[in-house]
């Protein structure tokens, strides 16, 4: 893999290998871009197949983390970490330790949280090493709620945009991937009255939300094919690729997982079939607001009541890709990138 190849290609700043061997810690952190303020973005811990596909992961997430918070409107710049490994271990503070001491070595130009594989209790290991942890007890902690009730403000807008009416009542919803967001996404969409379909690889989750809130239980490998109003993926990305594309029978793909598609391309695809494509980083974005928030000093209410406005921000995605006929993936990309680079003018005088 050519490393500076592929981090010119999407302008990264910086990519930061780190190694501990005594713990069998393995991380990357990569910053894409710092113009608006200091690089955020979550740990991922995963077993990943690779190294090469650790560094695509990374590079992609941080890249996604920009333009975040950028079009949320936040003074942040995007940046990512994974740690490559199991993220079932038990011998996990040895590991946060050497993680946390890998970013202290940036000097607070990336600010980490949680993220898939990694808790609230992980950021407590890394706090031992360093001050540049948000997502922390007694403070914002777990993400996963407000990034929730974020999804679900956006999937209120894009069924205004594509229904007519705002309303989730009776709607049928897939939710893929059932871990934090995913579980508490479930709670909202029942509170709305909307229909539930769920899947996940690990059945207990499963279980749960088939008890907690009547939904129906799905295979994992099926949910594509379901005949369903909404698809809402909330586990891992890439999910609407070649194959899964000629299966789906939803008019909405909107949910909280990053970097669902697999390639821009596919975003094209979803705008020629007619299915409406809430940009994964724009529906997502409930999580930086109250990473931010914590940042900022707000109270849990001005974190709430940005993560509202994704409802407002996802409009404004959708009329200006119908307006120039282009892909909401596309609309999404030159709004954040206008806002990168208004503030870089200004900054440059």
């Amino acid at each position: 893999m050519e490393i500076f190849e592929a981090m010119a290609t999407k302008e990264h700043d910086q990519l930061v290998f780190w190694s501990d061997v005594a713990s069998g810690y393995r991380g990357i952190i990569a910053i894409h871009d710092t113009t608006l303020g200091p690089a955020l973005g979550g740990t991922r811990f995963w077993n990943y197949a690779s190294e090469a596909e650790a560094i695509t992961d990374v590079l992609r997430l941080a890249r996604g983390m920009t333009y975040k918070a950028a079009i949320t409107g936040l003074a942040l710049g995007g940046g990512k970490s994974v740690i490559i490994g199991d993220n079932h271990t038990t011998e996990r503070e040895a590991i946060f330790r050497a993680h946390g001491r890998a970013i202290e070595s940036l000097g607070g130009r990336y600010i980490t949280a949680a993220d898939v594989g990694t808790s609230v209790d992980d950021m407590e290991y890394l706090r031992k090493e360093t001050q540049w942890v948000t997502g922390l007890k007694g403070r914002s902690g777990d993400p996963g709620p407000i990034t929730a009730f974020g999804v679900c403000q956006g999937l209120k807008a894009c069924a205004r945009f594509r229904y007519g009416e705002e309303s989730l009542e009776g709607r049928h919803v897939i939710v893929q991937g059932l871990g934090s967001v995913g579980y508490h996404l479930c709670k909202y969409l029942a509170e709305e009255g909307a229909r539930l379909s769920v899947a996940d690889i690990e059945d207990e989750r499963v279980r749960k939300a088939v008890a907690d809130f009547g939904a129906t239980a799905v295979a994992p490998d099926d949910v594509y094919g379901i005949d369903a109003d909404i698809f809402s993926p909330c586990a891992l990305g890439a999910v609407i690729n070649d194959d899964t594309l000629d299966t789906l029978k939803v008019d909405i793909v909107a949910g909280s997982a990053n970097n669902q598609l697999a390639e821009p391309r596919h975003g094209e695809a979803l705008h020629e079939k007619g299915i409406v494509y809430a940009p994964d980083y724009v529906i997502s974005a409930g999580g930086i607001c109250s990473v931010y928030g914590e940042l900022e000093g707000w109270t849990a209410e001005q974190s709430m009541e940005k993560a509202r406005g994704i409802y407002e921000c996802l409009l404004q995605v959708f009329g200006k890709a119908l307006l120039e006929d282009i892909p909401t993936s596309q609309a999404a990309d030159s709004l954040a990138r206008r806002r990168i680079a208004e503030a870089r003018r200004v900054r440059d005088g």
